[in-house]
């Protein structure tokens, strides 16, 4: 049953993208910067700015069940804003086991399917607020942006 829930909340996500994915010009990371699925930088002109609290997925369970949470409370507030994880244009997690960063990697290739992924800094601290807190995650977004992929605004 985790696995069918897991494949219908990415499946939520996914189509949630559809309409926003290429509101912004993400700029092509380097073979490192592509690995760690991130972008060196997302460029925007003009849109709405949504500066997101950080997000944490509860302090119970283990870090992927947390940190799916966490990415659903930030595309939950995207949504009563207008957008959608996919106007993310960068991001700050902090998680408290370094040993948990391959695996958020892997999970932010997943909920950003296209690769276009927000800007990321990745902070291990060692404690968090609440016991049992494992990642927290804030961002800023950038919802009706008139750059994109397509139609750069960077220089050519």
């Amino acid at each position: 049953m985790r696995v069918n829930s897991r494949l219908v909340w990415t499946l939520g996500l996914i189509a949630g993208f559809s309409t926003q994915a290429l509101s912004a010009e993400y700029l092509e990371g380097n073979e490192r910067q592509k690995s760690r699925a991130y972008s060196p930088a997302v460029i925007t002109e003009g849109g709405r700015i949504i500066w997101l609290a950080g997000q944490t997925g509860g302090n119970t369970g283990d870090f992927e069940t947390q940190a799916r949470e966490a990415f659903r409370q930030i595309d939950l507030t995207l949504k009563r804003a207008g957008g959608s994880l996919a106007d993310m244009v960068t991001m700050t997690v902090f998680i408290n086991d370094p040993r948990n960063g391959d695996r958020l990697t892997e999970l932010r290739r997943e909920i950003f399917p296209a690769g276009r992924y927000p800007g990321s800094a990745l902070i291990t601290v060692s404690n968090f607020a609440v016991p049992g807190i494992l990642i927290e995650i804030q961002g800023v977004a950038v919802i009706g942006d008139r750059c994109s992929n397509a139609n750069p605004c960077t220089p050519r």
